[in-house]
């Protein structure tokens, strides 16, 4: 990262820039007016990894300046949240003078939540012991319930309470309760995140029949776009993200969205009759009438099969963390359907990514 550009000031200008790109990017296509979802300019990240430099007693937090190619010691870091620079503060002035917690310890992750909840990852270069949970123990009960802690090491995790945390999402006033797991994936900028999901729900009210979703996390979109569709049929591979999806459906409410634990690939495979898998024991595909798939793939993007077996819907909603595989993929979405919507989140701020949208709708 280039840490000179993080300036609130520059912001409305690397907005503008990205948005040139944008359109640029789709220039090929007949799209509809860019459809722009700003952050906010400081503040926006709710997760932040720090490596850690230690000089004798004292250590700092450091970041790699890419365009000055050299390490730079950070107390505070503008696009994380307010409450991890709160405790950014904190944590430093309690490791410096606790030689248990400070020895060896190489890396220090946040995850927060915009309801106000932190769980602080300290990573080592050696095994824990009682002493260290002794002493991390009595630094969790002077800071509250709101704060709790991970110890890892080498094939060790040592959890303090809990190993996640609990956000609340506002979508068009509706609040939405989201289990997010440390390690997992989720969301980064939790107000443009709120945008992303009143977007989607935008772009698909008033739709008939029910929905396929690819690559749904922890059931991020799932739970939002429910209220649209008569059911809501996701897949998600990763374990711990299809744990905290199960428990956001039942946390929420909501009794018409279905979880499978597999693959996109295999998905594929199992809806083109390639292959049966037990994991789908008890559930009809055929009984479910998807007229709309919802994609949010890997940087990656969508591979080959996946892209024929997507382009059968009537609607694609697909949301890309990489414009380029996008447009890729695109080369085959784009001739069966034309793109009716077409949106930009500025996920990260002060960087060349972005997160772009799309609604494909059949020709």
């Amino acid at each position: 990262m280039d840490l000179s550009a993080l300036d609130p000031k520059h912001y409305d200008a690397q907005l503008a820039a990205k948005c040139d790109q944008m359109r640029q990017l789709f220039a090929d296509y007949q799209t509809p007016e860019l459809e722009v979802f700003r952050s906010e300019p400081q503040h926006y990240r709710m997760r932040a990894e720090f490596r850690i430099w230690h000089d004798g007693d004292d250590l700092n937090y450091v970041m790699f300046d890419q365009v000055e190619q050299k390490r730079i010691a950070v107390t505070q870091f503008l696009p994380a949240s307010a409450l991890i620079n709160e405790y950014m503060l904190k944590l430093r002035e309690a490791l410096i003078p606790n030689p248990t917690l400070r020895f060896k310890l190489f890396q220090v992750d946040f995850l927060s939540t915009l309801s106000g909840e932190l769980v602080i990852s300290l990573i080592y270069h050696r095994q824990l012991d009682q002493k260290w949970q002794d002493e991390i123990n009595q630094l969790r009960s002077q800071w509250g319930e709101h704060v709790s802690f991970i110890g890892r090491a080498r094939k060790q995790k040592v959890v303090l309470d809990r190993d996640y945390v609990d956000e609340v999402l506002h979508v068009h006033g509706k609040p939405l309760h989201y289990r997010q797991v440390e390690n997992s994936f989720t969301q980064p900028n939790g107000k443009v995140a709120e945008q992303m999901l009143e977007w989607a729900v935008d772009v698909t009210r008033g739709s008939q029949g029910d929905l396929l979703e690819l690559y749904c996390g922890n059931g991020n979109f799932s739970l939002a776009l429910a209220d649209n569709f008569e059911r809501v049929l996701a897949t998600e591979l990763a374990k711990p993200s299809v744990d905290a999806a199960q428990h956001n459906i039942a946390k929420n409410q909501i009794d018409n969205v279905t979880i499978i634990r597999m693959s996109a690939e295999d998905f594929t495979d199992a809806m083109n009759g390639v292959r049966e898998f037990t994991r789908l024991k008890g559930i009809d595909l055929k009984a479910f009438n998807c007229n709309t798939i919802f994609v949010d793939p890997p940087r990656a993007g969508l591979d080959s099969e996946t892209e024929k077996m997507v382009q059968a819907y009537e609607r694609i909603l697909y949301i890309s963390c990489n414009p380029e595989t996008l447009l890729d993929n695109l080369k085959t979405l784009g001739e069966t359907h034309n793109i009716t919507r077409l949106a930009l989140f500025d996920q990260f701020p002060y960087t060349h990514h972005m997160e772009a949208g799309v609604l494909l709708e059949r020709k």
